[in-house]
């Protein structure tokens, strides 16, 4: 199923999944309120409300089931509890690293690493996404999210796939000049990540992507193109550590709860900062970029000043 949250024609906003390529449900309307109105709610009781979702068969025409034309679609999980970026591309980090005349430290292959980014901050497919003041090198970056359904706490990397609820497209936004600056504090990123981070088109249940599993991880192919121009082409299946070994680096010691995402890190080649920018100019306004995953649909944003 893929679940999206919409505004529709009233201003009201909602939540509820595709029946088809045009077609949505508005969950609470449909199921007269048996549902709730928003995908964050709707987590905190996964399991159950998964069953019953897949149990409806609603047509066209039926109350609570809306053209997608009719509808504005929005981030499908705009206020996430939490927000986790892991740096789990081991091509990624090692051409950035070399950007920077520096090797890959030995640590980063002992462990699943992360930040904390500004959940608060999330943006949906089509919104405009605003160049941070004083920042000259904004980037993309090519990302899965893993969106959790269950509440764990110390879950073994082998059993995390119970947690999981499903996956979307994510674009960490960075403004890498703000980002270098700061770095060299040696804390981590802050300014140059907190303004943005765009999710969408759409959340697609784990099931959905089964056919796609290959060796712990996925066959997807992950795509960037900025105003029409392929720049990005990667698979998730290079991933080096897998969501479930991020899932259990993320729960030592630490419970995780329905609604919180944890963010793959940049596939490689994909950001410019990797490309560099004489392969393509940092993004300015007027750009419209696309990020593209095989299942997972097509994420677009256009910047602005």
């Amino acid at each position: 199923m893929k679940f999206i949250t919409f505004e529709k024609s009233d201003g009201r906003i909602s939540a509820g999944w595709l029946i088809d390529d045009e077609h949505a449900v508005d969950m609470c309307e449909a199921s007269g309120q048996r549902f709730p109105n928003n995908l964050l709610d709707f987590l905190n009781n996964s399991e159950e409300y998964l069953k019953q979702a897949k149990g409806c068969s609603l047509l066209p025409g039926q109350e609570g089931v809306y053209p997608l034309r009719e509808l504005c679609i929005k981030a499908p999980l705009p206020n996430p509890r939490s927000f986790r970026d892991f740096y789990a591309f081991e091509q990624h980090v090692k051409t950035a690293r070399e950007k920077r005349g520096l090797s890959v430290v030995p640590e980063w292959y002992k462990m699943p690493v992360f930040y904390f980014s500004n959940h608060l901050a999330i943006s949906g497919p089509g919104d405009k996404i605003s160049r941070p003041v004083n920042c000259c090198w904004l980037d993309y970056e090519l990302e899965i999210a893993c969106i959790i359904g269950k509440e764990g706490r110390d879950i073994p990397a082998d059993q995390a796939d119970e947690y999981v609820f499903g996956y979307c497209i994510l674009n960490d936004w960075s403004a890498r000049d703000l980002q270098r600056e700061e770095m060299k504090v040696g804390l981590g990123p802050a300014k140059g990540k907190d303004f943005s981070t765009s999710i969408g088109p759409w959340i697609v249940t784990k099931d959905e992507l089964e056919p796609l599993k290959e060796h712990g991880g996925f066959n997807l192919i992950m795509k960037a193109r900025v105003n029409g121009i392929l720049l990005s082409e990667g698979n998730l299946k290079d991933i080096y550590y897998t969501f479930g070994e991020m899932i259990s680096r993320a729960s030592q010691g630490v419970t995780l709860y329905p609604g919180e995402i944890i963010g793959s890190g940049t596939v490689g080649t994909g950001c410019i900062l990797e490309l560099g920018p004489e392969v393509h100019r940092w993004l300015e306004p007027g750009d419209l970029v696309e990020l593209e995953i095989e299942g997972l649909g097509v994420l677009k944003n256009t910047i602005i000043d």
